[in-house]
This record gives structure tokens, C-alpha cells and sequence, in this order.
């Protein structure tokens, strides 16, 4: 089983603290952003400690093929603004030489939001800006995996069609994935509480399973099909906890990693501080037995 969560790469130790991190989980892989997903701010390869962070994922055998680099929020290649695109096209190329350069193999790229120009001028941007990345990291194996989306607003890639439509313009199949998020599916409108059989089986059809190369495990604060995209703690959303913890054990999807992306737990007596649940949500999960009064736990023991 691979299980992790979103970690940090910010503070004096960077990648090593990120690797440290998810250590401190019980976690097994991981997901970072190369700097804050708000902002184009990066610091230089050299200075993330880069070597140190691999020698520690070595000594607690953590592959190379379980990080994950997410892509920031703000570029967007199906903008329609020449400029803007460009600028997209130009930040996800350095991010995708970034993510090479810590190791990583593949980088999580929401696709992007056609504002008002249609799906399917959308797509044929999104499309056009990936083959652009391609060509320009040539001899490079990353893989951009477009994540599935809850279709709010104008954000293209809510329904499999939709992304496997993005898949057929790519030149280079074997450089282009795809990213599941369970609260995305299930804003979507896809039944993943009563029907992940059929859903991940739906998947398979439409786009195939050996294209899925990772999982977010995220519970919904919101009722299926409202297209909102609020992620919940696991087992505390409309999702609930055993069907989370069916797509975690799923047999079709067992070899991909997941990794959760749940909100901090807030202090009570002090809602100025927060704390990750990442290390007591592994915990359950693995343990397969929901804990409904976790978010106490949380906060006594962090707290």
C-alpha cells in the first residue's frame, strides 16, 4: 500500500523537510509543490538540499517514483489571453525541469478553465500548451498527469470524456497521465461512496487504467454533483469512510499511490491554530477502523 499526504518544502530544510515530513506520518510517499501553489516564486534546485533528502529516502526506502510534484493553481493553458498562456506554458516548463530535478517523475497539472470560451476551446488549448511542454523538455520521461475535476465554474476535465478528449491531441501518449481525486469525482457526480466498481471500471473504458498515476484520497464536504470542490477529514464528509477506504484497498488500483489532501484540523480554544491530520488519518486508514471522535484526538495530541 502507498499512502501519504500533500507536505511542505518550505522552511530552512526544504526537500529534506518535506521527506522528513512525511516520515513524521508513517508515510510511505508524498506529494510537494516546488514553492508556495499561490505564486511563481522558486528558489533554485540547488538550494532545496536536494542530495540529503534522496540519502534519507534511500535509508527508509522511499523510491524516487513515489514524490509527486503538484503544478501551482494560478497558470492556466486554456486561458485564452496569448500572453497569459504563454506565461503558463513558459512557468510549466521550468516546473517540469523542477520536478526532474528532485527526482520525481511525474507532475500533477489541473488542466485548466476555458472562461466562457467553451469545453471543447478548452481542451484544444490545454492540449496545445502540454505537446508545447513536451517539446520543449525533450529527452525528458516526466509525465504530466491532468487531474480530474469537480467541474466548478469553466475548469475543464470534470468527466473522463472530457480528459481523455485532452489525451487523443497529445503527441507524446507516453508522457501524459492522469490524476483521480476522490472529492472531484464525487462533486462531479460520480457515485464513489455506493459504485467505485463501476466508476474506477468506467475509468478503465473510457481512458484505461495503466493512464492513472495517482490518487487524491479526499472526502466532500458537499452532497454529490454540486461541482464545488470542498475537500473534507476522511470519514468526516458525504463520502464517508468506508467507501474512502474501499478505493484505498480497491484491487484495480492497489499499485497507485495515494495521497490525502485534507484540511488542517483548527484549535477550538484557539482557531488561530491549525494542525495536519495527516499521521492520525494514515493511522485509521490503515487500521481500517473509523475513529469518529479523531478530530479531539488531534487537537489533544498537537495541541
Amino acid at each position: 500500500m502507498k499512502l501519504g499526504s500533500h507536505v511542505s518544502l518550505g522552511g530552512n530544510d526544504k526537500f529534506l523537510g518535506s521527506i522528513q515530513e512525511a516520515l513524521s506520518y508513517n508515510a510511505n510517499c508524498l506529494m510537494v509543490y516546488t514553492g508556495a501553489p499561490q505564486n511563481t516564486s522558486r528558489l533554485p534546485l540547488s538550494k532545496l538540499k536536494i542530495p540529503e533528502a534522496w540519502a534519507l529516502m534511500a535509508i527508509n526506502r522511499i523510491e524516487k517514483t513515489d514524490v509527486f510534484v503538484h503544478a501551482p493553481y494560478i497558470v492556466n493553458l486554456a486561458n485564452p489571453d496569448i500572453e497569459k498562456q504563454q506565461f503558463a506554458i513558459q512557468f510549466l516548463t521550468e516546473e517540469l525541469i523542477r520536478t526532474t530535478g528532485l527526482g520525481a517523475n511525474v507532475m500533477i497539472l489541473h488542466p485548466g478553465n476555458h472562461l466562457n470560451r467553451g469545453c471543447e476551446y478548452g481542451i484544444e488549448l490545454i492540449a496545445q500548451g502540454i505537446n508545447q511542454l513536451h517539446r520543449n523538455t525533450q529527452g525528458d520521461s516526466t509525465i504530466i498527469a491532468i487531474e480530474s475535476m469537480s467541474g466548478k465554474g469553466t475548469e475543464v476535465g470534470k468527466t473522463f470524456e472530457e480528459l481523455q478528449a485532452i489525451i487523443d491531441l497529445i503527441e507524446d501518449k507516453n508522457r501524459i497521465g492522469v490524476c483521480l481525486d476522490s472529492c472531484h469525482l464525487h462533486d462531479a457526480g460520480y457515485d464513489v461512496q455506493t459504485g467505485f466498481s463501476q466508476v474506477i471500471d468506467e475509468f478503465d473504458r473510457v481512458i484505461g487504467i495503466d493512464k492513472l498515476q495517482v490518487f487524491h484520497l479526499n472526502d466532500s464536504k458537499n452532497i454529490r454533483g454540486v461541482a464545488k470542490d470542498r475537500h473534507a477529514n476522511i470519514g468526516f464528509g458525504q463520502i464517508g469512510f468506508p467507501a474512502i477506504c474501499e478505493i484505498l484497498n480497491h484491487p484495480r488500483i492497489s499499485h497507485v499511490a495515494k495521497i490525502l489532501e485534507t484540511p488542517y484540523v483548527s484549535n477550538p480554544a484557539n482557531p488561530k491554530l491549525s494542525y495536519p491530520p495527516y499521521k492520525y488519518e494514515i493511522a485509521m486508514l490503515k487500521a481500517g477502523v473509523f475513529q469518529p471522535d479523531l478530530m479531539d484526538v488531534i487537537v489533544l495530541a498537537e495541541g
